[in-house]
């Protein structure tokens, strides 16, 4: 500021109207550098004398303002600083005066708004290069917190450098290590240099995280960070050889600080640079050689993953399926950070160890003599392996488009294992023995006695129901596919839903399967045709069954029916689909996803959940757009699906001439019955009700040889999984209905709850676990639910990490719903007279429980204060 602008300035200060009770007005000019002493006899005033202070007067201008002359206005022009307030002579002058600074600094503060303290201004001195510039003074007053310590104000530097709105010690060394490992590319890194702000940035690194070394390098500082996090969940023991990358003492705030990265938005960033140290390092190597009970509650590194995968997928690949170590091991991972990356592994050998745990209970096999039992075991329990065995292959199908260096190969090893236990095992020995039961059931009747059969569905099910009925037909829907859809329509929707089965007509294809749904009193086949263009046909009551004549059929039952297609409706417009039905009683609706991803050789299981969300939808359309509520949900048959290729000895040859052959498939054989196989199980043709013809078909899982493909996914069999056809009654229920209100609870779907197990309620470590219960079993209208755990303090600010239940148990078992978490408390305080309190909270952060608690730790932790 010039001389010429000071005058004016002061001038305009003393012209000014005195403050109440005041007579004279006194400015104290601080110019603690002397930067204007030489200038001082350039300061003439119109209303005020000056007098200058020069360390050695103080008495004398005491006594002048005191005594001599208390009435004149005066400018006291003070050129040093005092150490302490008690070596201020003037002091109470300048408290009942007015201060004046002239210099840069000060007029940077004072636009600022920071107090203008010794210790301050020397800050600002110290970072005059920084301050030069509007646009960099105003990010620092931009910050919420404004700056009271040298400290706050060299972090408040850094902060703005780093572009960062908050100006926190965390904050700011992740901003720094985001931008680069190398101090010389590290553009924010090396902002700090430029502004002379790098030394503070190191010291603040030095106190909250331990790291320092005379050659201070940012490389070294993540791998600091996040071995030191790592001893809070890893024994040190396991880390032999690499002390000099842990301070055990800051492990608190560097678990913290790399916990609370790792669960941010920007994760990827810490999983990049967590990757780099665990190559430099060598930690897979270093890990492989622990257990995986060793490694399980750490998730710093990602490879602690790929090594624990890597570790059971080799004991899957040689034989050794431990149940309990796998699932417990899934259980805690899929809780962890880095999870999504291998997930379609962990969930894998999941369903490998839910299968293997089938096997254990079933080693001896399967014996049951009386086919009626055999069926019902497999409805009632059986069917879940072919669940298993389908959600593996989901879960092995997409892993197929992500290449693993370290974990393809070996997925698919396990998947040569699977494919062992389920086809060899489960469908070679339940098929042996199912036909075995049901052998002379189906030579003699054509079915299995005590069954419900598909060719009573119209009759018992659809003409004898007492209001308007939909039926969904939905090709190849198996019925284990049957029993998840039922599961997920009980908890999504308010109804009633009852699975149940029904034997296919045998063959177990779709003209057949789709005839014996049609209303009808006889079925009978012809050949018709010429040459090479025959073919057999199915007729209901010497009318074709086909697509195109099945809306004809139906009303000839019953004129108020009608034949629809998913694929044409559900693409309509409200209006549309609701002409459609009007005044109908009768709705068929032909849905075709599984028999044609299967006859594509396209991904039958994706397809399998596809077919089950577009049956929930079209349920949803009944229910809402159509008010329909009594829905009948079947199939004409299910299917056979195993993956690998099939060997020789899974295919026999069909023994016959080709005149007496009448249709041929992967899976059946309908001849003349002149025709006799050694090999072929006979089966009485009733679906054709033609006494020159007879139905053959493969054992187990054997396939009969053919021309083409089309041998992974085959049906018309005999087997559990093509003949067992599902019959889902949906019963959808208004508010208003008698059942839904005497029965409100068993239909509202509610997530299920977890609760406190422990019955302490007293801390005592930084490091603690707590037990936890799932009070219900997921099914019925039960559905699963994800919580998230952490402690606060009184105030409500999170005092510890946040750990994670994924409460998804369907075990009627309570201890088989019991959860462990372990907890961090956060580098602070505690006070044994305060209440805290255990939070626990749904997905979306919404608290739904909270639990008081005590702390009381014998050597409490400062919270990190930067320079404090």
């Amino acid at each position: 500021m010039d001389s010429e602008k000071i005058i004016q300035d002061l001038n305009r200060r003393f012209a000014a109207p005195l403050p109440e009770f005041y007579k004279r007005r006194v400015v104290v000019w601080i110019d603690e550098d002397a930067e204007f002493l030489d200038k001082l006899d350039e300061i003439t005033l119109s209303g005020a004398k000056i007098i200058a202070l020069t360390g050695s007067n103080n008495f004398y201008v005491k006594r002048l303002l005191a005594v001599d002359d208390p009435t004149s206005n005066y400018l006291v022009y003070r050129p040093f600083a005092y150490e302490s307030d008690e070596d201020n002579w003037l002091l109470d002058v300048e408290l009942y005066g007015e201060e004046f600074r002239a210099d840069l600094v000060s007029m940077w503060m004072d636009e600022m708004g920071i107090p203008q303290t010794p210790a301050l201004r020397r800050g600002f001195k110290q970072y005059r290069k920084f301050f030069n510039a509007q646009a960099r003074r105003s990010k620092v007053s931009a910050q919420p917190v404004t700056p009271a310590t040298p400290a706050q104000l060299q972090m408040a530097i850094m902060a703005a450098l780093a572009g960062l709105k908050d100006a926190k010690p965390n904050t700011i060394i992740k901003a720094v290590l985001k931008a680069g490992l190398s101090k010389d590319s590290n553009a924010v890194y090396q902002e700090f240099v430029s502004y002379g702000i790098d030394e503070a940035f190191w010291r603040m690194v030095a106190q909250g995280t331990g790291y320092q070394d005379m050659d201070s390098d940012l490389a070294q500082l993540a791998t600091h960070l996040l071995m030191t996090a790592s001893t809070r969940t890893m024994r040190q023991e396991f880390l032999a050889g690499l002390q000099m990358f842990i301070s055990s003492a800051h492990q608190a705030y560097c678990y913290d600080f790399v916990s609370d990265w790792m669960h941010s938005e920007d994760a990827g960033d810490i999983c990049a640079i967590a990757e780099h140290v665990e190559n430099e390092l060598k930690l897979p190597q270093r890990f492989m050689k622990l257990q995986v009970a060793d490694l399980v509650d750490t998730e710093t590194f990602p490879c602690v993953n790929e090594v624990i995968l890597v570790k059971l997928m080799t004991e899957i690949s040689d034989h050794i399926i431990d149940v309990d170590t796998i699932t417990q091991t899934v259980e805690k991972r899929r809780t962890c950070v880095w999870y999504e990356d291998v997930k379609n592994y962990y969930e894998g050998i999941l369903q490998v160890a839910k299968m293997q745990a089938f096997f254990k209970e079933h080693s001896s096999g399967f014996h049951t003599v009386e086919p009626v039992k055999v069926w019902k075991e497999y409805t009632t329990e059986y069917y879940i392996m072919d669940t298993y065995y389908r959600e593996f292959h989901k879960t092995y199908s997409e892993s197929l488009k992500n290449y693993h260096e370290e974990l393809s190969d070996l997925f698919t090893h396990v998947m040569e294992k699977v494919e062992g236990l389920y086809t060899t095992w489960f469908l070679g020995q339940l098929g042996t023995n199912w036909s075995d039961a049901c052998a002379d059931n189906l030579r003699e009747y054509g079915r299995v006695l005590e069954v419900p059969q598909q060719a009573d569905f119209y009759r018992q099910k659809v003409a004898a129901s007492d209001s308007k009925v939909y039926v969904i037909v939905s090709d190849a829907l198996r019925y284990e596919v049957a029993a998840s859809l039922a599961e997920q329509l009980q908890r999504e929707t308010q109804a009633k839903v009852d699975l149940k089965s029904m034997q296919a007509v045998f063959p177990t294809i779709t003209k057949f399967g789709m005839a014996a749904l049609l209303p009808h009193k006889h079925i009978h086949t012809e050949i018709k045709g010429a040459d090479s263009s025959e073919r057999l046909v199915v007729l209901a009551d010497g009318q074709s069954t086909e697509a195109n004549n099945r809306d004809k059929l139906l009303k000839a039952a019953d004129s108020a029916s009608v034949a629809l297609k998913y694929k044409d409706i559900i693409g309509m417009k409200r209006a549309d689909r609701q002409a459609l039905i009007k005044g109908m009683n009768v709705v068929y609706i032909y849905h075709d996803t599984i028999d044609e991803a299967g006859h594509l050789e396209s991904s039958i299981f994706t397809a399998c959940d596809t077919a089950i969300e577009e049956i929930k939808n079209m349920v949803r359309i009944i229910a809402n757009e159509w008010g329909g509520a009594n829905i009948i949900i079947t199939s004409d048959h299910g299917f056979l699906y195993t993956y690998s290729p099939l060997k020789e000895d899974d295919k026999v040859n069909l023994e016959s001439q080709d005149d007496q052959r009448i249709e041929v498939g992967r899976r059946y054989a309908i001849m003349h019955n002149s025709y006799h196989s050694n090999f072929l199980l006979p089966v009485k043709f009733i679906a054709g009700d033609n006494p020159h013809y007879d139905g053959w078909a493969p054992r187990e899982t054997i396939r009969i040889k053919m021309k083409g493909g089309g041998l992974n996914f085959v049906h018309g069999g005999i087997s559990l999984q093509e003949m067992v056809v599902p019959l889902i009654e949906y019963h959808f229920l208004r508010n208003q209905s008698k059942e839904y209100k005497r029965n409100r609870s068993k239909y509202d779907t509610k997530p299920v709850e977890i609760s406190l197990l422990s019955a302490n309620r007293k801390i005592s470590n930084m490091i603690f676990s707590l037990n936890f219960y799932q009070k219900e079993p997921v099914g019925g209208n039960r559905e699963a639910a994800t919580y998230q755990l952490y402690f606060t303090d009184s105030a409500g600010k999170a005092i510890s990490d946040v750990q994670k239940i994924i409460a998804d148990k369907t075990s009627d078992n309570g201890q088989d719903r019991t959860f462990r978490c372990s907890f961090n408390l956060k580098s602070l305080k505690y006070s044994n007279t305060e209440t805290y309190y255990l939070v626990i909270a749904d997905e979306n952060g919404l608290q739904v429980q909270r639990e008081e608690f005590q702390i009381d730790i014998a050597f409490a932790v400062d919270e990190f204060d930067f320079f404090g």
